[in-house]
């Protein structure tokens, strides 16, 4: 992309259906036989460029792409979208009435902010009254898609002619002759466009190709920040919960486990690239704690009475106790790093909805129960380990 912005150049993708003529379509505005073009679908293999030599210094390329809606073409097909999707103007080539495929492409290359030009070719093969009738429907489909200047008929290979001709003896020959392409108007329109926007075409694909990468990258490192982000949830999830179920001191294992909450949420932040001290983190766990301690306070409640179990027993019942207990922590810290990393991943905000309805949804998507099962299995691994 920078490179062609760099020399100037344009690049004018042309898109359709197998068999509409897009090779055709190329060769007849390049002026030459470069690419092969053929009665069976998916002649084009490839994505494939040439020159624009006609129109000034040369520094327009019109690249022709293998068709859409080949039976097993699938690849190509893509292949021919990232295309189009990366051009600073599109050819969409249609030879009849537009069919429900071609209307979904048209819509897709619309949602990219493209200019586009709609070509209807084979023009040659209807006659006047059909063409005009076949004009009207594919307004009446893009009226919202293509401009009314950007509907364009052309014949890029018309059909042969057959003639006969009688010589001075009365006798009849039949001959046949070639007519030449008809991409007079296309021509005229391109020009038209090149001249008034040739020069904010590529600046304006660039800045959208630029959004669109931003986005991309976006996305990407939102997914490896979540990836890495359950690791460290479960990482603190598995310390929490083993040091609940072992220690013997009772209700000294939720100070414990406050401290643990407050690591985990620094880590996180740092994950996010948004760092928080630890007094900011213990902000935002009294924020979710409350929501939680609101939503699922039954939860607490066996937190409290395995603690309370723990003191009456003088720590004998911690074997029974520690492991339910442990599998109860673990639970509330995994919910607490979901809730953490939602705030951080919104940039350090709950959004319109605020913190209550964030919590209530993460604790409605989850399975606690498998949860809780996994939590047993981890501790039960790490104290066996001990």
């Amino acid at each position: 992309m920078l490179d062609k912005l760099e020399h100037g150049h344009i690049h004018i993708a042309v898109f359709g259906r197998v068999s509409v003529g897009k090779s055709a379509l190329v060769n007849a505005l390049l002026g030459e036989s470069r690419f092969a073009t053929s009665p069976l679908h998916g002649e084009t293999r490839q994505v494939q460029r040439g020159q624009w030599a006609e129109y000034r210094d040369g520094n327009v390329f019109l690249i022709d792409t293998p068709g859409i809606n080949e039976a097993g073409g699938e690849s190509r097909e893509q292949l021919a979208r990232d295309v189009a999707q990366r051009a600073d103007l599109v050819l969409f080539v249609v030879d009849g009435d537009l069919t429900h495929a071609e209307l979904s492409a048209l819509r897709d290359l619309a949602d990219t902010k493209r200019p586009m030009i709609l070509v209807l070719n084979k023009a040659d093969r209807y006659s006047t009254a059909e063409r005009q009738q076949l004009l009207e429907a594919l307004r009446r489909h893009t009226q919202d898609l293509i401009g009314e200047d950007d509907l364009i008929t052309t014949a890029a290979q018309p059909a042969p002619q057959w003639l006969i001709q009688v010589d001075a003896d009365g006798n009849e020959h039949e001959t046949q002759r070639q007519p030449p392409a008809d991409v007079i108007a296309l021509k005229n329109r391109l020009w038209q466009i090149l001249e008034r926007e040739g020069q904010t075409l590529a600046a304006l694909n660039a800045s959208l190709f630029a959004g669109d990468l931003s986005d991309e990258v976006a996305a990407r490192v939102l997914v490896a920040r979540r990836t890495l982000g359950e690791r460290v949830i479960r990482t603190w999830c598995i310390a929490k919960g083993v040091a609940v179920a072992i220690n013997p001191v009772p209700i000294a294992d939720l100070v414990a486990a406050a401290v643990v909450d407050v690591s985990m949420v620094v880590h996180l932040s740092r994950s996010y690239g948004l760092a928080l001290t630890r007094r900011e983190a213990g902000s935002l766990i009294t924020t979710i704690g409350t929501q939680m301690t609101l939503l699922m306070g039954t939860v607490w409640a066996v937190h409290f009475a395995a603690s309370a179990l723990k003191l009456g027993t003088g720590g004998l019942s911690a074997v029974v106790t520690g492991g339910a207990q442990g599998a109860v922590a673990y639970y509330s810290t995994y919910v607490v790093g979901r809730a953490a990393e939602r705030y951080l991943a919104n940039g350090k905000s709950w959004g319109d909805a605020g913190p209550r309805l964030a919590v209530r949804e993460i604790l409605d998507s989850l399975d606690r129960q498998s949860i809780l099962d996994q939590a047993k299995a981890d501790i039960g691994a790490r104290l066996a380990n001990r």
